[in-house]
């Protein structure tokens, strides 16, 4: 079986995905130059040298600052920031979960002219609306990606 190259692409933010300590939504992100070259890679996690162990992961409810939110730091905006070029124009972002409105203006104002996601759990949710809204209005094909694919193994016994 070959896959696509999409398919190729959004198996490694899945895979990304898997780095993620959150017990409750694991993100993956990758960004891939128009010659087809990965050039960045992220997930949602803490900023690099927090000890995850120190971090309040299952917090949802309470004082913001005793919740994970506003210090999580999305798959997308991860991948960005770990990009290894500055020039991210004409890239594509494959994401496992459609973009937030904060990840959203960082994609435009990368550059990024094209977004793959597979999950629109959050299609209903104002910030993941106005990132649809950002990216029409930029241009930017922001679009669920079409697969007939259900699972692929990875065999580490080769």
């Amino acid at each position: 079986m070959v896959i696509s190259w999409d398919e190729y692409f959004m198996g490694v933010a899945l895979l990304s995905a898997k780095r993620s300590k959150d017990p409750n939504t694991q993100v993956g992100a990758c960004i891939v130059n128009p010659n087809k070259v990965i050039v960045g890679v992220g997930y949602n996690g803490t900023p690099r040298g927090w000890d995850d162990k120190d971090f309040p992961w299952d917090k949802r409810d309470g004082e913001f600052t005793e919740q994970k939110y506003p210090y999580i730091i999305h798959a997308e905006l991860n991948a960005i920031l770990n990009a290894n070029t500055k020039d991210l124009s004409g890239c594509t972002m494959y994401a496992t979960l459609s973009p937030c409105n904060e990840c959203a203006k960082a994609i435009v104002q990368s550059g990024i002219k094209r977004v793959v996601y597979i999950s629109d759990k959050y299609k209903d949710v104002d910030i993941f609306k106005a990132a649809k809204k950002m990216f029409a209005t930029m241009n930017i094909p922001c679009e669920q990606l079409k697969t007939d694919l259900t699972d692929l193994t990875i065999n580490y016994k080769f």
